[in-house]
């Protein structure tokens, strides 16, 4: 069987590559260059480490390593994905996107279908039902990351996750074990291709500055500044810079350029139990279940907590019904569902 390893130069993926040898394949390990060329002054990343770092491996286990570069396709999809939101005052997730249309989508195209398997390094893992192959969250579930798989549209019965099955501790044990060359390399967080540029700076470049007002919710009251609606989102609580707080942002006046706040106290009265998506998409190989009001778990951003609730669908729209109030639901950011024993990945929609 011939795999292909997804390697990002993490102590996970590479103990990906120890397990894969263990099991007694020998991969072809693949690493991604997304983002821009550091020639068109864009970006300042961290791809010439990676790549010391997942060429080491490779030769510690024989196998071949091919750099492949999908630069201007995520510029494109992606970056324009992120710009084109955040302007029409959404929350874009990239990460999510990014699963969906580069390394599970252009990947595939190119390279991918050569392959009888692809694995990652993603805390995921998969469920046989039925003779079917579910995505189904990872034993860790501090590191789950299914919910940035929610969108993907390859087969899962092509994916391999062998790090699902393990606590991050664990993996980082095995690390260090094998003297892999990123045992000790911290977790990466944030966008991967912004490198050392910090979001707000990037988001400036694009679409500059603009003078607003940041304006109390509740009484109208104008209680600072801000340059410009597309650096904050709802739920946001730090870079306000106000005093009597904490303060959060719960909403947006596009049109106005105004910052909506709240006051802590009064977040009880902003939350909703109520949740409308568009565009669902379920994970590949899974029907529409929701034609029917069904139990679900869900979650509106990546955290270790399920939220829980009911689904239907009533015309184009999924709506979610959630058993608490909650507070922070951005829309343009992702809801993904899972069956109510948070165990199966059904798909997700984009929060209206």
């Amino acid at each position: 069987m011939e795999i292909a390893a997804l390697a990002s130069g993490g102590v996970d993926s590479s103990v990906v590559i120890y397990q894969l040898k263990e099991l007694g394949y020998s991969p072809i390990i693949f690493y991604i260059q997304i983002g821009m060329n550091n020639k068109k002054g864009d970006v300042d990343c961290y791809s010439e480490e990676d790549i010391e770092i997942i060429s080491s491996i490779a030769k510690m286990y024989g196998c071949r390593l091919e750099i492949v570069s999908l630069h201007e396709e995520y510029w494109e999809i992606i970056v324009g994905y992120i710009i084109a939101s955040v302007k029409e005052g959404l929350t874009p997730n990239p990460d999510i996107m990014c699963n969906r249309f580069v390394k599970f989508g252009i990947f595939e195209q190119k390279w991918g279908r050569n392959f009888s398997k692809i694995a990652t390094g993603h805390y995921a893992t998969t469920t046989k039902i039925n003779d079917k192959i579910y995505l189904s969250t990872a034993i860790d579930r501090i590191k789950d990351q299914t919910y940035f798989l929610g969108q993907i549209d390859l087969q899962i019965s092509k994916l391999m996750f062998p790090i699902g099955c393990l606590h991050k501790y664990e993996v980082r044990e095995i690390a260090l074990k094998q003297k892999l060359p990123s045992a000790f390399r911290k977790d990466s967080y944030g966008i991967c291709f912004l490198g050392k540029i910090n979001y707000n700076d990037f988001i400036r470049r694009y679409l500059g500055e603009k003078f607003g007002r940041i304006v109390e919710f509740e009484t109208g009251k104008i209680l600072g500044n801000h340059n410009g609606y597309w650096f904050y989102t709802i739920g946001q609580r730090k870079g306000l810079y106000l005093s009597g707080g904490p303060w959060f942002v719960i909403k947006k006046n596009i049109q106005q350029n105004i910052i909506f706040v709240s006051n802590a106290c009064n977040l009880e009265k902003q939350s909703n139990n109520i949740i409308n998506l568009h565009s669902f998409h379920f994970i590949a190989g899974i029907v529409n279940a929701f034609n029917k009001m069904k139990r679900i778990a869900f979650k509106i951003r990546h955290t270790p907590e399920f939220e829980f609730g009911k689904i239907e669908c009533i015309g184009d729209v999924y709506k979610v019904e959630s058993k608490r109030k909650i507070y922070g639901i951005a829309p343009g950011q992702f809801c993904v569902v899972y069956d109510e024993n948070c165990k199966l990945c059904i798909g997700s929609g984009v929060i209206i």
